[in-house]
């Protein structure tokens, strides 16, 4: 029932988000969409900025990171909620969605580090080369998202694979 609810005010605010920015747009309008009290909405979210994150976490769970065509999939259900995706980009406020997508990625491709590697601890320049690969593909789908009509989802993450740092590749794709 919880994930339902959840969804739901999801699905109200994509639509909120067809006609206004993000930061137009208060927790007590969200409600009155979704028909819902205030209380139920902040039991399952902590504000608009933690709703966003969720649809983005919800969109990205079953992103296979180290899957060129899983990661493809992912990049092309972003271009068809275009508007959802450009207003949560568009938002530069202390819980910007970019953030949340920079940590996301860092978070799985150390998890996917660790088990590659049967360790809990990695290396403080794996570390920062999985940070550098996702500040740098979390940027180009923002810039692929927002200004490239051309150049399908498949290219793009075949582009950001070429240019994985060496020692990444060595780990995810047994190179």
């Amino acid at each position: 029932m919880a994930e339902r609810t959840k969804i739901w005010i999801a699905d109200k605010m994509k639509e909120l988000m067809k006609t206004k920015p993000l930061d137009r747009i208060r927790v007590t309008e969200i409600c009155r969409v979704a028909e819902i009290e205030r209380p139920t909405f902040y039991y399952h979210f902590k504000d608009k900025y933690d709703l966003v994150a969720w649809i983005f976490l919800s969109d990205a769970y079953d992103t296979d990171v180290i899957s060129a065509e899983s990661a493809a999939q992912g990049m092309a259900k972003m271009r068809q909620e275009f508007i959802f995706y450009k207003r949560a980009y568009d938002d530069v406020s202390q819980n910007a969605l970019w953030q949340y997508m920079l940590e996301y990625f860092v978070k799985r491709y150390e998890h996917e580090a660790r088990i590659k590697l049967n360790t809990d601890v990695l290396d403080t320049q794996l570390k920062f080369s999985i940070r550098l690969y996702c500040y740098g593909t979390v940027g180009m789908t923002k810039e692929w998202l927002l200004n490239d009509n051309t150049t399908s989802a498949e290219t793009v993450v075949q582009m950001m694979f070429e240019s994985m740092p060496e020692n990444m590749k060595k780990i995810y794709f047994l190179i």
